[in-house]
């Protein structure tokens, strides 16, 4: 499995950004997937996953800000980012898991400034 993230950037605390993973050489309608995020000094963080079912988990730390969404047919993740803050700053990873593999991307940067 081959993962690609974009969609990340600098933006202003308040502002809102979406990422998207693109998959390549997987089986995804039956994955997990997920968003991490690591920032500088820390250890990489969990974000929230997706189930093949649609439903959703999210950490205390985004929930009611972040979303989590997935495109079987296109073999994509998103994650749309509202209320962003500048603790939200970090280098953010999607995940894949399957009983066969887990595969990482190589992450997107995302910047918030205060």
């Amino acid at each position: 499995v081959h993962l690609v993230e974009s969609g990340g950037g600098l933006v202003q605390a308040g502002g809102s950004l979406r990422l998207s993973c693109s998959a390549s050489g997987s089986i995804f309608s039956i994955a997990v997937l997920g968003w991490w995020r690591q920032a500088p000094g820390t250890q990489r963080e969990w974000v929230a996953t997706i189930w093949s079912s649609g439903s959703a988990q999210y950490n205390d730390s985004v929930k009611g800000r972040f979303t989590i969404s997935r495109d079987n047919a296109k073999s994509t993740i998103d994650l749309q980012m509202s209320s962003l803050k500048p603790e939200d700053t970090a280098l953010y990873y999607c995940k894949y898991s399957s009983s066969f593999e887990t595969a990482w991307g190589q992450g997107t940067q995302v910047t918030v400034s205060s």
